[in-house]
Parts: C-alpha cells; structure tokens; sequence
C-alpha cells in the first residue's frame, strides 16, 4: 500500500504539468475558439531559457544568444524565462492565430500544428535534442505516511499550480476581462456589440496560457528533465484532460489533471509485475489519454460545448479529378525518364518522392475531399510496414498478396479509428487522431515485444521472377524497384481519380459542404466517412509497405507523430485538395528529391521541419490552396485574360460551387 501511495505522489508531478497545459488550453479555447496543439512546445521554451540561463548565463534567443556572463540567479533566471513567456504568447497571438480566428476548424488546426513544428524544431536548433536536467525551483524533503515515505516536492508543485489555477479562475469570473471572455465565448458578436474587443482578449488569454503553461513545465522538467519531444506531445494527455473538463471548467482540469498522472504513474508500477503482460508493459501509460479521449467523445462528444465565432472563411477549393489519358500518359514517362536518367541516392529521392505523394494523397481524401481532419496517417502507414515484416519473414507471404493485406490492415486501423468521427468532426477529431497516432507510436511501434530491437527486416520484393529490390551490392537504387513504386502509385492514382469524380467523391464533397445536408438528401453519412477512412489508410497503408521495401527494414522513427505532422505540413503546403497538391507534397516532403538535393548543397539537419513549420503558418494563412491552388489559379486566370477560358469567381470560392453542385447531383 506505501509503495502505491508513493507512485499516486510522484503522479502529482505529471499532474501538475497538465493542469498547467490544461488551463492554458481553456483559456485559448475560450477566448479565441481554437485548441491549441502548440500549448506543450509554447510553455516548453521559456523552461529551455530558464535551464540554460542556470546553466551558463546564456540568454538564448530564437535568433543568437546574449551571454550574461555567468548565472544570473535562480529569481532573476525565473524572470526572464517567464518574460520570454510573455514575449511568445503575444507573437503566436498577433503572427500566428489572429490572421485564422475566423477561418475554418482545418486553417486553425494546420496552423496550431504548424506552431508547434516550428517552436519544437526551433528548441532542437538552439538548445539541442538531448535531455537536460533541471535543477527543482522548489525545496524537497521526504515525511513519512502511511507507512510510505513521501517527497515534499510533488505537493508543493501542485499546491502552485492550485494557486494559479484559482486565479485563472478567479480572473475568468470576477475581472470584467474575464467576464468579456465568457461572454465571447457563448456569443462573440454580441461582445463585439458591447465594446469588448475579441482580440485583445484572445492575447491575455494567449499570454496567460503560456506564462502558466511555462510554470507547469518548469516543475515537472524538474523530475523528468527537459526533452523537445516529450513537452511537445505532452500536450495530447492535456487534450484530454480539456475533453474531461467539457473545455470550460477550471476546476475539473485540476482534478482530472492530478487523477490522470497518478493513474499514469500507478500504471507504471503495474507494468513491472510479474503478473502483468510482458506484450503491455512498454508505452501503456500513453494507451490511457487515447482511451480516455475516446470514451469522452462517444459518451458526450455531441454534447460538448461549442464556441459562438464569426467564421466566414471557406475550406479550401476542391477541384473534381478528371481522367485524362494523355496528360497522365506524358507524366507518367516523365517520371520513367527522370528514374532512369537518375543514380544512386537522387533516384532515391525521386522514388520516395512518388511514395511520399501516396500518403499526402491519403490526406487529400480524408482532409481535402471529405472535409475529416486526421493526424494518423502515418500511423496507418506504419502498422501496414510492420505488418509487412511479420507477413514476408514470418509467413512468407509473397510481393503482392503481402502488399494488399498489409494495406487491407491499415484500412481497418483507419476504420477503427473511424468510429468516433461518426459523432464528432473538426477540432475533436484532429484530438482523436493525434492520440491515436501517439498510442499506436509509443505501444506498438516503440514495444520490443512486438517489434524486435534487433529490427524488423522486410524480404526483397519478386514478381514473376522479376527481382524487384531496391539494392543489390553497391547500388543503392535499382532501377526496377523505382518502376514497381510509380506502377503501384500509377494504379492508385487512376483509382482515386475514379472514385473522386463519381458517386462516392460527390457523395464526400457533400459530406465535407454540410453533413445535415447531405443527409437530408439521402447520403449515407456514416457509411460514407466510413468509406473516407478506409480508403484514405489504406492508401497511407500502401505508402507503408512501399517505405518497408524501400529500407529493408523498419524502425519506428520512420513513422513517429513528427514525421507524420511533417508530411501533413508538405501536404496543406501543396494543396490538401488535390492529386496536384499531393505530388508536390511529394516532391519537397522530407526524403524527397527536393530534400535530398538541398540536404546535399547545404546540410539542412535540423532546418528542415523548421523550414517546413514557417512555411505550413505563411501557407494556411495567406494561401491555403497550397501551391498547387495557387498555381491552377494563376492558369485560370491567364487562361480567362488570353480569352481561352472562363472568367475566374470574383468571389474567389469555385470550391463552394463545386459542394453545392455535389449536393445537388446528390439530390
């Protein structure tokens, strides 16, 4: 009984960094209506100043250091890392979430993700990717209780964050800015016809949460040192902790808070019994926010509260694939032609350009046509990759079967993930999905019990005899494992044209217009989402299996939430809405030809995500067609000037028509 009191303590700690990210996520979501996927890399940063300044007296910016000539103190240190705090909560405010408070769910959720990208990648840049100790701003002692020995620390660290927390609260309740920020929260236009300004509420909000949020992590990175990756994703449990909280309730968010870590940390102890699976015990405790994230959604998903906004953005334009015989015969020589022009590591790069298009076409089904936010899809891509060890070395399965089983595995991973975007959409799902992936990584793909340290080798691809590997000796590309990926991502294409320009792709762009509507027209919504998650894993499943064979074996660092949030960011950069979109995304995605080439002139490392996190913000802010949407536009228009073509939508929303029209064929 000592031994599990002592574990419910040190829970105190982890529960402490969520009520910090949990309050911070209320009070965005209260003032500005977006969940902020960033809270845990935002509240991170002002924790990586306060270490280093205690460790050197270097003031480290995003952009050079200031060194102070030695430590400063710990007050002083304390100081300065909360006014970066403030620093940071004002600049995503006005750089990053002002532009899209009033744009749809999939700019505000891109942006947030984008966010965090960026600040998590910046943090790598400028203070490196290992774990730093941080010594505790809080006195420890042990007492004795109930026949355990307790630390002082974790208490302590929870009676601040109480205290923070009751004045969040406070603020919330009896300040008239507080009261402002409830009141727009139920309906911000009649704030706004009371003289309360949305902006400069949604700021203190913002500036609140990551002054709160740095606090919290500056306790916990205390007992668990600082990691760029763990704060990062440390916002998934605080997600659903928000879900438990129903998004409003301070008070809840400490409780759920404190009962979530100590059940993380009880879990723990739970796995190192003898009696416990050996199969369950690596990465069951990130199993627990997904389990409690679903079980809020299918209970009460419907009944969670929404924000009153004034959202008059439209998604993205949509334009209906067409088959087109000569055209996509003059790509797809191309794209022979430059595989067999190429060598070595460039024809590398092209190929796992074509691979990387496939998952970013499994995002422009699920994302782009059905109008589904999912963070998941190398998850997909992944559980088909392992699959496809265990089938060719286990089984002995041969190329092709193995390719549809695996992909057929993946698709009812997406079905099953699936089930709950049958009661909720947007926001709510995107927190589904990035649990989801989270699990999936931490339980699956990271458990020795299921995928072995020594790796998961992946027997070379045959057909007819044909060898299809992607090596042999010295060659580190061969030529006909290029041909077998663009024949396999040729076939898939040609099916998603197909199916994006008939009854089931009008049936998903009218889900994605409005699924009251297309309901009331007689389209099966449910089976039709059903239909979007399948068929978008088990394209990600395919992508899977091809990056298998193409390494020969698999680790999970090739499918972990990072690379996933990084291909969904080359992919809203292409254009989440169309075939085009997805090939671009391929072409700068990483590992990609663009990739390689820069990697190659100037040794991009770690620049890249930061690169593409810039380039995710500036493209959902001020071109959320991609490049791709931009680029057809751009044609339209010279088309329409030259007299070869209609004149564009003066009101800019061809995707709007389009949806209509898909509910109206629908009808």
């Amino acid at each position: 009984m000592g031994t599990y009191l002592q574990f419910i303590v040190l829970g105190f700690g982890l529960g402490a960094a969520y009520i910090a990210l949990g309050n911070g996520l209320v009070l965005v979501y209260r003032a500005t209506g977006i969940i902020n996927f960033a809270q845990g890399a935002m509240a991170m940063w002002g924790a990586y100043v306060f270490a280093q300044l205690e460790i050197d007296g270097s003031l480290v910016l995003p952009v050079g250091t200031v060194p102070l000539g030695g430590p400063p103190g710990r007050v002083v240190a304390l100081l300065i890392a909360l006014a970066t705090a403030v620093v940071l909560g004002l600049a995503a405010h006005y750089l990053v979430f002002r532009p899209v408070r009033n744009a749809p769910a999939l700019a505000q959720v891109v942006v947030s993700v984008a966010l965090m990208l960026t600040i998590q990648a910046l943090v790598v840049i400028r203070f490196g990717p290992n774990n730093i100790a941080v010594e505790s701003i809080v006195p420890y002692s042990t007492f004795d209780a109930f026949g355990a020995t307790i630390t002082t620390g974790e208490p302590i660290m929870v009676a601040i964050m109480i205290v923070l927390s009751a004045l969040v609260w406070a603020y919330l309740r009896f300040t008239r800015a507080g009261t402002a920020t409830r009141a727009s929260a139920e309906n911000e236009r009649g704030a706004v016809l009371k003289g309360y300004s949305p902006d400069r509420l949604a700021a203190v909000a913002m500036v609140t949460a990551t002054v709160v949020g740095t606090v919290g992590v500056l306790l916990a990175a205390s007992l668990t040192g600082l990691n760029p990756s763990n704060y990062t994703l440390m916002v998934v449990p605080a997600l659903a902790v928000l879900l438990v909280a129903r998004m409003e309730s301070i008070g809840v968010v400490v409780a759920a808070s404190l009962i979530f870590g100590s059940f993380q940390a009880v879990v723990n102890l739970l796995a190192i019994k003898p009696w416990w699976p050996v199969w369950a015990q690596s990465g069951v405790d990130q199993v627990i926010p997904f389990v409690v994230v679903i079980a809020i959604l299918l209970l009460f998903g419907k009944r969670l509260p929404s924000r009153g906004s004034l959202q008059n953005v439209p998604l993205p334009d949509v334009r209906v694939p067409r088959v087109r015989p000569v055209p996509a015969l003059l790509l797809a020589a191309a794209a022979v032609v430059a595989l067999a022009a190429a060598q070595d590591i460039y024809r590398f790069g092209l190929t796992y350009s074509v691979i990387l298009m496939l998952i970013a076409l499994s995002y422009v089904v699920i994302t782009g046509y059905l109008g589904q936010i999912s963070l998941a899809q190398t998850a997909f891509a992944g559980a088909a990759g392992f699959a496809l060890s265990k089938v060719t070395t286990g089984l002995g399965v041969p190329f092709v079967p193995a390719l549809l089983l695996c992909s057929l595995v993946a698709a009812v991973l997406g079905l099953l993930v699936a089930l709950p975007a049958l009661r909720i959409r947007g926001a709510q799902l995107a927190i589904v999905t990035i649990a989801a992936s989270l699990a999936i990584e931490r339980f699956v793909f990271n458990n020795y019990s299921i995928t072995p340290p020594a790796g998961n080798p992946i027997e070379d691809p045959s057909l007819f005899g044909l060898d299809l590997a992607v090596r042999a000796g010295a060659e580190v590309s061969r030529l006909p494992f290029s041909l077998m990926v663009l024949a396999v991502a040729a076939l898939i294409v040609v099916a998603f044209v197909r199916i994006a320009s008939g009854d089931t792709g009008r049936a998903f762009l009218a889900v994605r217009a409005n699924e009251r509507a297309a309901a009331s027209v007689g389209i099966d919504v449910r089976l039709t989402k059903m239909i979007g998650f399948g068929m978008s894993a088990f394209i990600a499943g395919m992508a899977g299996c091809l990056i298998g064979y193409s390494a020969g074996q698999l680790s999970a660092e090739s499918f972990s939430v990072f690379v996933g949030l990084q291909i969904l960011a080359v992919a809203y950069l292409g254009g989440i809405t169309s075939f085009g979109g997805a090939a671009v995304a391929g072409i700068i995605g990483p590992l990609g030809i663009v990739y390689v080439v820069m990697h190659r002139l100037f040794e991009m490392g770690d620049y890249y995500a930061l690169v593409s996190g810039l380039a995710l913000i500036l493209t959902a802010i001020l071109n959320p067609v991609g490049i791709a949407g931009a680029t057809r536009q751009q044609i339209a228009w010279l088309a329409a000037r030259t007299g070869r073509g209609p004149a564009p939508d003066p009101a800019g929303r061809p995707g709007g028509d389009i949806e209509r029209k898909a509910l109206s064929d629908a009808h």
